[in-house]
């Protein structure tokens, strides 16, 4: 059957009227009628909308979500909240659900025992069955957008069909329409399709009811992701950590990379120059607070392609165009950027925060805090507790803040730039209490790559579960990665060979605390950090050789102290936090080699840098036969 002749009978019931239908026979793709015809089908709307790139559509869009509840109006012109789903604090939609995020693969096919993964057959039977009659009674959007820059090689076009509004209203302020794209496909497959229900809703906002049923199923052959029952965006938006999965398949078998990155511009005091670095950290590590340091400019905040470019450099870019970034601890001293901006008239969405006359706060906001008002709990007074008698804090820890990067005052004007920007540094960063130096430059590409590989954190509110547990998480991607992990590091080292000049990585660690407990990093020392990596990448300052990479010399960081945080930085402070603790690292190269060593295909120039970083080590303790070797005592050394 002709999809478009199935489309055109519609018209004739309340589901298609004659606006809608010539807006989409205006995209003459098969397999996009193909695609709408299935779902409509199956997921059996009240009404289907085509939203265009037109100002007059999108509006519908955010002036629907207040209609219906999605979203409510705060007192700050532009600004709305949303609720997600919640129970109990152990039993909510508030964060990602990684137990129910799986991979759709074909019988006997194997990624890797670390990527949670389903049958492709069974898969597909349960979502669609969760998916069948979901948006009965509802309103279905059809959506068209672009990841990555329009017009650009690093462009990829995205179908998304849901039947929330206020996940259309999220992806209206975090990528680029595509409509008009879309027109110019013809008869190419080649893009991604997201197919969202926040099913059954109950409840004044509406939330999702049957948690239980909630399902993100990602199909690498079909280029599609499945998610239903869910509202909180981590897990509905199909565009945002759903399409980096199909990214990450789509990039290792072209020779490109699909990254959990921020991408910033670094401007030094004094200095005419901008260095572009990206950056990957898990969720709650530091990387939007890293990518929004003050004086810098911002060109992404979350996920980026790198690709080869015509003139031998890795150029990236932000495949979005907003952010939707942690709002916890956001306050006018730490983040003065993103502060203003969300306390500024404007397209804002808050999620799962407070509001007290009509007025959002969240945890750790550097203001005194109501006792009452709503929440994702719906009435909330300091003390309430859930069923469970766990106490309901007065935001969730990982309440959200929706907004357009072009709104924030340090926006990089380079953000839509076709080209991308030239990658000059890369930053890999986890939560690590008591192992890795605050800086460590890596010793070559190689050795930046293992660095990647070996990030380790503790597990925070971002995801459902238990926190604190310490994890290996590759590239802070490992969510993500829907490849075999020797396929993805390998293809890492393999793209740096192809460069003419490979981008200086660098690992970072703000965790760090002494015997006491107590952080020996103070907030805004990331920017050190951050301005010392980008004087090594041009060859300004001096560093002392490690086995585990270049760490600064003392008289650099404390003149850097002082010219960018009138701050006194003390030598004994320099030899607590990059002193090598030789024991911690050992223990933590054997857990990176306890988890490798059950993976498959992983490059031998991997084992290599662990092997000879693990002599080194046992060499040094040999030598000063101690745990905790101070950087003066590694100068005559290497």
């Amino acid at each position: 059957m002709n999809p478009l002749k199935t489309l055109e009978s519609m018209v004739k019931t309340p589901l298609l009227n004659r606006e809608n239908y010539e807006k989409l026979k205006k995209i003459q793709n098969k397999k996009v009628f193909q695609i709408i015809n299935e779902y409509i089908e199956l997921c059996k709307p009240a009404k289907v909308t085509v939203i265009t790139d037109s100002v007059k559509d999108i509006n519908y869009v955010r002036e629907r979500a207040i209609e219906i509840n999605e979203e409510c109006k705060l007192s700050m012109r532009g600004h709305t909240v949303h609720f997600d789903a919640f129970n109990t604090m152990q039993d909510h939609d508030q964060a990602r659900d990684k137990e129910h995020t799986r991979v759709l693969i074909e019988h006997g096919e194997e990624i890797s025992k670390r990527v949670n993964t389903i049958d492709r057959k069974k898969g597909l039977e349960e979502i669609e069955d969760f998916l069948n009659g979901c948006m009965e009674g509802k309103e279905c959007l059809v959506r068209f957008f672009c990841l990555g820059p329009l017009n650009s090689k690093f462009s990829i076009l995205a179908l998304q069909i849901t039947d929330s509004f206020y996940v259309a209203h999220s992806e209206d302020l975090l990528y680029r329409s595509g409509y008009e794209l879309f027109k110019k496909l013809n008869d190419s497959n080649d893009f991604f399709y997201f197919i969202h229900s926040a099913g059954e809703l109950v409840g004044n906002p509406p939330v999702s009811k049957n948690l239980d049923k909630r399902r993100i199923y990602i199909d690498l052959k079909e280029k599609s992701v499945f998610s239903v029952n869910n509202q909180y965006a981590g897990n509905s938006l199909g565009l945002k950590k759903l399409a980096l999965r199909l990214a990450i398949h789509k990039a290792n078998n072209e020779g490109w990379l699909a990254e959990h990155y921020f991408i910033m511009g670094i401007t030094p005091i004094g200095k005419e120059r901008k260095t572009y670095c990206a950056g990957a950290y898990p969720s709650g590590c530091g990387k939007t607070s890293t990518a929004m340091l003050p004086g810098q400019m911002i060109v992404g905040d979350d996920i980026a392609y790198l690709r080869k470019w015509d003139d031998g450099y890795c150029h990236i870019a932000n495949i979005e165009e907003g952010i939707f970034g942690i709002i916890r601890d956001v306050n006018q001293n730490d983040d003065p950027a993103i502060y203003n901006t969300i306390n500024s008239p404007g397209e804002v969405i808050f999620s799962n925060v407070l509001v007290h006359n009509q007025k959002p706060y969240w945890l750790g906001m550097g203001v005194d805090l109501p006792d009452e008002g709503i929440n994702f709990s719906g009435k909330w007074h300091l003390g309430k507790t859930d069923k469970n008698g766990m106490e309901i804090p007065l935001a969730h820890p990982n309440a959200r803040y929706t907004v357009r990067i072009k709104d924030l005052q340090n926006a990089d004007p380079e953000l839509h730039n076709p080209d991308g920007v030239k990658l000059n540094g890369i930053f890999y960063g986890g939560r690590d209490s008591d192992t890795m130096p605050p800086i460590v430059e890596s010793l070559d590409w190689v050795h930046g790559v293992f660095i990647g590989a070996s990030i380790e954190s503790e597990t925070t509110a971002q995801t459902l579960g238990k926190i604190g547990i310490r994890k290996l998480n590759p590239m802070a991607n490992l969510d993500f990665i829907v490849v075999p992990l020797g396929k993805y590091i390998n293809d890492h080292l393999k793209f740096g060979s192809h460069l003419k000049i490979t981008p200086k990585v660098f690992s970072t660690n703000y965790f760090l605390k002494d015997e006491d407990r107590n952080y020996l990093n103070g907030v805004l020392d990331k920017l050190i950090w951050v301005i010392w990596a980008e004087g090594r990448i041009h060859g300004e300052y001096e560093a002392i050789k490690t086995p585990i990479g270049y760490i600064p010399r003392f008289r650099t960081l404390k003149e850097l102290f002082r010219k960018y945080l009138k701050k006194d930085y003390k030598l004994q402070n320099y030899e607590t936090q990059f002193c090598l603790r030789i024991s911690k690292i050992l223990d933590k190269l054997d857990r990176v080699e306890q988890i490798y060593s059950k993976e498959s295909d992983i490059p031998e120039k991997f084992w290599q840098v662990l092997n000879t970083q693990r002599s080194e080590l046992k060499n040094l303790y040999s030598i000063y036969r101690k745990n905790m070797i101070l950087p003066t005592e590694l100068l005559n050394k290497y």
